[in-house]
């Protein structure tokens, strides 16, 4: 039997189908429980004797993996593998599997959703509402508008696809342009083209040095001031301090992030303004989405636990 530990909290809560795949597969799953990954030394012990690794957003550190020495397989519980040391376990041999594209439709739909709400201020009127009052809020459509997106893989696409029923013009960012894409009218720009022409601006993209801070004093200066940010993707994207600065003086008009540097964001400066939406990291979060990513990641173990890659492997360069 195979022992397999899992750190992330969603794995197997929503669907049982990853577990049951996994146990006709001679695994045992053991879902730690919560807290127990903040601690390096308690989630080390955990992993001591264990042959596999499902983990969400807790960090893999080098100094967690020091003791696990049966460690077969890390399978990220979604798409991103910034909190994981990727050098720490290319050095141990141990293999890095991921599920990209999984929650896809669910990022996208909130994208969609927080782009009309900050259009048509939905939540600040439903406050107001509740309160007894009954304004009248004129708003902004997206009908015609621009939006750029940064980043066009499998989730950008779908934000794409949504806004074309929108009749939305897309400028696009990405190192790699999708060639139907292009086809279909998306226009491929410079990040200073796309982020001065865009009425609304979406991220897509992961967290590394070249996206880090992203959208900085100088971004938001040269933005739009009609204009809309929406990041669905990773905090450290977009600099929240130049973001609150810009926002409380209207350099923009509004913005709504669902991830951020330091999660949970209840001390942050931006939720005291009426221009700023939060959601709590859940873009992905959906019954289809949790059931589907919890099967790619059961897959991926699975194919590296009988000799053979992973459907989705993390490749490290060095």
């Amino acid at each position: 039997m195979y022992k397999v530990v899992s750190s992330s909290p969603t794995f197997g809560k929503y669907s049982n189908k990853p577990v049951t795949y996994l146990e006709k597969e001679h695994c045992t799953v053991t879902i730690l429980e919560p807290g127990v990954a903040d601690d390096e030394e308690k989630f080390a012990e955990e992993l001591y004797d264990c042959d596999v690794l499902i983990v969400g957003v807790e960090k893999v550190t080098g100094k967690v993996l020091e003791g696990a020495k049966n460690l077969k397989v890390i399978a990220k519980h979604g798409a991103g593998v910034d909190n994981i040391d990727l050098l720490a376990a290319k050095e141990r041999n141990i293999p890095v599997a991921f599920a990209p594209g999984a929650n896809r439709h669910a990022v996208a739909d909130l994208a969609l959703g927080l782009m009309l709400s900050l259009a048509r201020n939905i939540p600040s009127t439903h406050q107001k509402v509740s309160n007894g009052e009954w304004p009248r809020v004129v708003g902004t459509e997206l009908f015609g508008k621009t939006l750029g997106v940064i980043g066009t893989g499998k989730i950008g696409k779908e934000v794409i696809r949504r806004a074309k029923g929108f009749s939305m013009n897309i400028l696009a960012l990405d190192p790699f342009p999708d060639s139907e894409l292009m086809t279909s009218g998306v226009q491929y720009v410079s990040k200073e083209t796309l982020i001065s022409c865009s009425d609304f601006i979406t991220i897509h993209t992961d967290l590394n040095e070249g996206s880090r801070n992203l959208f900085d004093q100088n971004a938001f200066q040269n933005m739009k001031k009609t204009s809309y940010l929406i990041n669905t993707a990773r905090g450290g994207i977009v600099d929240e301090e130049a973001l609150y600065e810009a926002l409380k003086v209207g350099e923009i008009a509004g913005a709504a992030l669902d991830v951020f540097l330091r999660e949970p964001a209840g001390t942050s400066h931006l939720l005291t303004l009426g221009n700023f939406i939060a959601t709590p990291h859940m873009a992905g979060y959906t019954a289809e989405a949790l059931e589907e990513v919890g099967l790619i990641t059961a897959r991926n173990i699975v194919n590296v636990l009988k000799g053979k890659r992973a459907e989705y492997e993390w490749m490290v360069r060095v």
